[in-house]
């Protein structure tokens, strides 16, 4: 009888371990699918394999800004200018920070060739002490389809004396 029961445990294990694998191979299957990159979908060149010469450039006067010494609490922001070096409309399609003290904006409408646009960074100092640094990352249909932005600050509390 205790064989027999171990048998039909056994059995039961086995379906539910077949049943939770399949679910897991559908949902990650599934999830692939309809997950697209918008870089693959937004970015002509790898969409369509053409020639990456007619692709926007993105060309940015610097790539990093100091704030240098700041108070904590202080709001700060600097405006990232970028050119589009290249032979058709550029556009950004995301552009995200390292750190939620951080808050990019940018122009959602395409920048012509010849064109300027920016994107402006906003670094919140509140609750932040000593040297500081954020990455920002901008997703164009440029190529190559990612830029680093970098911003440095060194926050000191309201009423030190450090220099």
């Amino acid at each position: 009888m205790a064989n027999k029961l171990e048998n039909e445990a056994m059995k039961f294990f086995r379906f539910v371990l077949l049943i939770g694998s399949l679910l897991l191979i559908f949902s990650c299957t599934h999830r692939n699918e309809n997950n697209l990159k918008g870089d693959l979908v937004k970015n002509p060149v790898s969409l369509k394999k053409s020639d990456s010469t007619q692709s926007p450039v993105m060309k940015f006067e610097t790539l990093e800004h100091d704030f240098g010494r700041v108070f904590a609490g202080e709001k700060v922001s600097y405006s990232f200018k970028f050119y589009n070096k290249g032979k058709s409309d550029l556009l950004i399609t995301n552009v995200t920070a390292s750190c939620g003290c951080t808050v990019p904006e940018w122009s959602k409408t395409p920048v012509a060739p010849g064109e300027e646009g920016h994107i402006t960074v906003t670094f919140n100092t509140a609750g932040r002490s000593g040297f500081q640094q954020k990455q920002i990352t901008v997703l164009a249909n440029t190529v190559p389809n990612t830029v680093s932005l970098m911003i440095k600050a060194q926050v000191y509390e309201p009423g030190s004396n450090k220099e």
